[in-house]
Formats: C-alpha cells, structure tokens, sequence
C-alpha cells in the first residue's frame, strides 16, 4: 500500500473535479488497507485529516470522516499503537506534563482514563511532605508509622475505581480552592500524566468546532506571499459574540487541540467561556479569539488565545498580547496543515489582530523566531517574517541582517546557518503600519511598573501588607473620585483591587480633569469586565494615562 499512500500524499495541494475524484478512490482503498508500519499509518492519518480541513466537495469529506470515525478501530492502529503515543490519533496513549488546570480539565471530563505515567518516576520525597494535607487527620497514625511508600498511599486514599492520578488532582483543588495555590503545588509535583484513549477522548481526527463557515476547496491554494500592509486592513466576514454555552464548546475543543498534540497553553488551560467570539473570514477560515479568566489575567496586558479553523477544523493557534496599539504575536501552524496558506492565514491573523484591538504595531518575540527554538530554527521562521516585512531595531541584528541579504543577493542559493540564525533570533522583530515608536511591547519595560509599585507598597505598608492593600483600593477611589460600586461584577472588583497601587504610583493624579479620572475607573474596571479587549481600547484611547504608564515603566526600569 506504500504507493497507494504516496499518491494520495502528492495530491495534497492538487484541486479540482479530477483530483478530487481520484482522492476519493484513494481514501476508500486505503480505508480497507492494512498498512505493514507504524509510520504509514500515522502519514495516511495525516493525510485524512488535510483532506477533512480542505475538502474538495462533499464525497471527499464524506469518505475521509468515514475513515477518521473508525481509525481507532483499524487492525494496523492496534497493533502499532505503543509506536504512535502521543500522535493524538485515536486509539492511542497520550502522555504530558499537563498544567494544572488541564489536569483539573482532564480528571473532570474523563475521571476513568487519567493516570499517572508508568514510565516516569513519582517524586516519593514531595509527595510524603503532602499527603498529611490530602488525608483526613484520623489518618495521620498510620501516615506517620506504617511502611507505606508516598506512591501507595495516593492508591489507598483514592475511591473505588479512582487513579490514583485523579484522586491526587481533585483532593488538591479541593484542599486549596485559590487557582493560584493549587497551581503551585501541583506543578511544583511535576507530574507526568497518562490519558487512556476512548471514544470521547481528545483525538486530531474527531475535532471540529460545531460553529463556523464552511467551504469547499475547488481551485488551487493561495500560496502567495501576502502585502501585510493591504492585508491588515481587510475587516472580517463577521465577528461573532457567541452565547456562553457555545463559548464553552470552543473552549474544549481548544483545550481537546492541545491535548491531542501533548502539549499546553496557558490561555485556553484559564480560558473564560463568557469572552470567546468567532472572528470569520473567506474560504472557511476562522479564529475562535478565547480570553482569560478576570482572576488570570495579566496587569497590563491582555492576553488571548486564538484557535485557527478551516472548514470548522482546528489547523493551528495564535497567542496574542495587547496594548498600547501594538501587539505581540506568536503564530503556530499545526504539523499537519504546514506547506499549505501559512502566509495568507497569517495576514489574516494580523487583520484580526487590528480589528479587535486596533493595533497599528505588530512584534514577534525571540522564542518564536528561534531563540531556544529548535523547531523555529529548522523552519527558517525568522526569514519567514523578515521577507513579510518584518524587520530587527537592534542594530546588530539589523547588520547581521543585512549582510545575509548582501550573500544572497551574491549567491542566490545561500542559506543562514543554524549558528546565525540563533544570532538573528535574540530581539524582536517589528512591524509598523505607522510611524515607528518605542512605546510598543517589546521595546517598553513593563516590568519597570511593577518595580515601581513594590518600591510604593514596601515604603508606605512594608510592615502591614493586608491592611495596606485594603488601605490602597479606599485611596485609590478617593483620588479617582470614584470605584466600585453596586453593579460591578467580582472581576470587576478584582481589577480595581490589583490597579488601586497603580493609581497611587502615578503621580498627581487626582489632579487630572474629571473625565479623565472617570475614564481611568472606566479602564480599570474593563479590565475586570467580560472581554477584555474592552480594556485595551479604553486604555489605548486615554492618552494621559498611556502617557503616565509608560513614565512607570522607564522610572521603574531605571531601578534595575
């Protein structure tokens, strides 16, 4: 059948009423096939799951959802399953260091098929520190006598038919209902975890999202390199503010994309199903754009998840960081879906980018270009942005830069070496629809208003910290004019709370005019609020408080 797969594998980027036609004959021969090695069966996989995210017509995608539904039944899946862990297809073991709210996610959702790796090692001395905090006092006898490793005791503290795994991760979410505490402590455990495969269980095959544009693909890709400038002010086909329930929906199958790929993302891991919203676009592509929770997210910036779809299928995600009218992007294809539009689906990436929180200032960040990245180097990711318009600000960078471009000007063939492009990965890169600025992420230290903020809460409550923080939020409300009142919600409260030092680090603020102290509760409290990309439009149109926040941030920096 290695001819039959290889056929079905060169027609990936081929369209039309032929190709479509014998991609059809293709996928129903090789659905009876019984493939002799572990790796065939894994491309024909793959193979089935493009054809599902870009089918020609309807026959297609018939036949390749046919032969997704009943992979994990396939004789050649079952006898090459132990090869294939972590592939995410259907039938098989995946096994991760989840973070703590995936563990969490996971021990609710599927309680019967979560356990510890029995290939990774338990720490036996972390877990002997805690168990006296996971058992009932009665206990605590035999705890502290009987010859019991740490291990067995999670075993015999469990419920009838518990892991050992579960019992661990719900005992501690109950034992500290704080997020932040139970993080903490599970993730300190660091803890390999085991998810047994079902019918329900995560699997690359099955997602789909139940909402979302639909389209056929009967003419060639758009493999261009997009005019990023043109491109970015393109205005979606619809944005649409889902119900909480469908909210809910697209959060799991975010989270179910994550799994089934052994990995993990922090921004749909403490998603908030009340802030999701469809952003549509041509030809079946869609962003599922996922907030953060009020209690995870971050000071200043704001934080989204994007999940990318294509005719409903999740085929990559984004992460995204606002503020200031710029935005740090992380983009990421998944395996399966590379070599196919990356560059149009990115324009469209950016498009979105703007028109949910308007920024005119895109940056990249090291990591994603290469920087302790062996995947982004081997895929010549810098140059990938750089031929988009992207461009470094160190001036070293910019050097180097140059004169790769001065070699393959010389000698088209040229490449850069691993070693430089590790050297051309260390900074950002940037992009401006405007004039360039400095008071961008990446280029502004927001870290310097935090330090500035500690400085603040060590000199005036270094002694009494609670009562400060109490002190701080009645301060802040008398110096704004205004704060929580009746109708807020409790992020909204929350926020106010966490900015209260914030307001008093800036100085003389309650001499600002009315408005504009009511308009800095009206951000405050957007932070809070259900979408937070409220927040960075309210902050981004109150230009004194830009102003004064960005003077924070330098004074703060200076102090390094």
């Amino acid at each position: 059948m290695s001819a039959p797969l290889a056929r079905l594998e060169s027609l990936k980027l081929e369209f039309g009423p032929e190709a479509a036609r014998e991609r059809r004959l293709l996928i129903e021969r090789l659905d009876r096939a019984d493939l002799a090695r572990a790796r065939e069966v894994e491309r024909l996989h793959e193979a089935l799951c493009f054809a599902r995210a870009y089918p020609d017509d309807a026959e297609v995608e018939r036949v390749a959802e046919r032969a997704l539904a009943r992979f994990a039944s396939r004789r050649d899946l079952v006898r090459h399953a132990g090869a294939l862990v972590n592939s995410g297809i259907a039938g098989t073991d995946t096994r991760y260091p989840f973070f703590a709210p995936t563990a969490r996610w996971l021990a609710g959702r599927f309680p019967d098929r979560l356990t510890f790796d029995p290939d990774a090692a338990l720490d036996e001395e972390r877990l002997e520190r805690l168990l006296p905090l996971l058992a009932h006092y009665a206990e605590t006898p035999a705890l502290d006598e009987a010859p019991i490793a740490a291990a067995d005791w999670l075993g015999r503290l469990a419920a009838p038919g518990e892991s050992a795994a579960v019992f661990l991760v719900r005992r501690l979410a109950e034992r500290y209902p704080d997020g932040f505490d139970f993080e903490r402590i599970y993730e300190d455990l660091d803890l390999e975890l085991r998810l047994h495969p079902a019918a329900a269980t995560p699997a690359r095959g099955r997602e789909r999202s139940p909402v979302g544009p639909r389209h056929y693909q009967r003419a060639p890709l758009d493999r261009g390199r997009p005019d990023l400038r043109v491109e970015i002010a393109r205005r979606p086909l619809a944005v649409r503010r889902l119900s909480r329930r469908q909210g809910r929906d697209l959060l799991d199958l975010a989270r179910a994309a994550m799994v089934g790929r052994a990995r993990d993302l922090d921004a749909f891991a403490y998603g908030s199903e009340e802030d999701v919203r469809l952003v549509e676009w041509e030809d079946g592509l869609a962003f599922a754009a996922i907030g953060v929770r009020p209690e995870r997210r971050l000071l200043l910036e704001a934080v989204y998840g994007f999940l990318t779809l294509k005719n409903r299928v999740p085929i990559g995600y984004v992460l995204n960081s606002a503020l200031f009218g710029s935005a740090e992007i992380a983009y990421n294809v998944f395996e399966t879906f590379r070599g196919a539009e990356a560059a149009r689906v990115y324009a469209r990436v950016l498009a979105t980018v703007r028109h949910l929180f308007g920024a005119d200032a895109f940056t990249i960040f090291p990591y994603q270009l290469g920087d302790g990245n062996d995947e982004a180097i081997e895929s010549g990711a810098w140059w990938f942005y750089q031929k988009l318009g992207f461009r470094p600000r160190d001036p070293g960078v910019d050097a180097l830069m140059r004169r790769e471009l001065e070699r393959m000007a010389r000698r088209p063939a040229h490449r850069s070496s691993p070693a430089t492009l590790r050297r051309l990965a260390r900074e950002n890169l940037y992009l401006f629809l405007g004039r360039p600025r400095r008071d961008v992420i990446g280029e502004l230290a927001v870290a310097g208003v935090g330090l500035t903020v500690s400085a603040l809460l060590s000199r005036r409550f270094g002694r009494a910290p609670a009562r400060g923080f109490a002190a701080c939020a009645e301060e802040a409300a008398e110096r704004l004019g205004g704060g929580p009142e009746r109708g807020w919600s409790a992020g909204e409260r929350l926020a106010f709370g966490r900015w209260a030092p914030v307001v008093l680090a800036l100085p003389r603020v309650e001499s600002w005019s009315a408005a504009e102290r009511a308009a800095l509760v009206e951000v405050i409290r957007a932070k809070g609020g259900r979408r937070e990309s409220d927040f960075v439009r309210r902050f981004d149109a109150h230009p004194r408080l830009r102003r004064a926040i960005a003077a924070l941030a330098r004074r703060g920096a200076a102090r390094l």
